[in-house]
């Protein structure tokens, strides 16, 4: 009885093989993926910088206080560095103009923090996956390795050990990305929160954060100096010559005698 039961057993070990790989090389694959993603959230993040945000605060909060709930948008788009910021700005813009705001920028605040801990879940679950995933694929080639050793089989010793290791090794990988993906995400994500906090704060406040904030002047194009046309200066008139009188311009006859 014992021996069936463990004939079954090292059937199911042998079924798994197979699946085992397939896990580690989409486990493998996943982790890729996230570096990648990982890569373009950094390039966004490089401009990043608590001036420019506080000045985009602070526009926000004159355009809402003017009610340009447009402009004030897209005033926060411009330091959004990924789209889950984006639409929390959004969300934050429209809750200020409508009653009830601080307990709806709390729940928001509370969803992004939900959202966020959603995202770092996906490297997370990498860390503990990839090297289960890579012990899996170790012991279950020993069985069959150690099969060929008693029967003198070399070849199918080698093959059985080389898969072993070599999932071995990638199990290892995977988790060392993903717990580093883990760890630098986290500082990441928790920058944001803080930026949206700061965000929450302005639009909310009594208006003198925003106010202790120099405005962003928009400069005009430049406009092409213009040559003032030219004045033409007359010369000065010359004064009036009174007309000649008529008993000088005459001649004088004398008189006949």
């Amino acid at each position: 009885m014992s021996d069936k039961i463990y004939d079954i057993i090292f059937r199911v070990a042998e079924v798994l093989e197979l699946p085992v790989v397939i896990l580690t090389l989409l486990a493998l694959a996943a982790a890729l993926v996230e570096v990648g993603a990982f890569i373009t959230e950094l390039v966004k993040r490089r401009n990043r910088t608590f001036s420019a945000l506080a000045k985009a605060g602070a526009g926000a909060r004159r355009a809402v206080d003017d009610d340009r709930t447009d402009e004030a948008s897209a005033l926060l788009q411009t330091v959004a560095w990924s789209s889950p910021v984006g639409k929390a700005f959004t969300i934050l813009v429209d809750a200020v103009q409508k009653p009830g705001a601080d307990t709806r920028i709390a729940k928001e605040l509370a969803d992004f923090d939900f959202g966020r801990q959603a995202r770092l879940g996906r490297t997370r679950l990498l860390v503990r996956l990839g090297p289960a995933l890579g012990l899996m694929g170790t012991l279950i080639p020993l069985a069959p390795a150690l099969d060929g050793l008693a029967r003198g089989d070399v070849d199918a010793l080698t093959e059985n050990l080389r898969l072993a290791f070599s999932i071995t090794v990638l199990g290892i990988l995977i988790g060392v990305l993903a717990l580093a993906l883990s760890l630098f995400r986290e500082r990441l994500y928790g920058q944001d929160f803080s930026d949206l906090e700061y965000v929450a704060a302005i639009l909310t406040d009594d208006g003198s954060a925003a106010a202790s904030i120099p405005a962003t002047v928009s400069v005009p194009p430049s406009v092409p100096a213009t040559t003032p046309p030219a004045t033409t200066v007359l010369p000065p008139l010359a004064p009036p010559v009174a007309p000649p009188r008529a008993d000088e311009d005459l001649p004088r006859t004398e008189p006949t005698r």
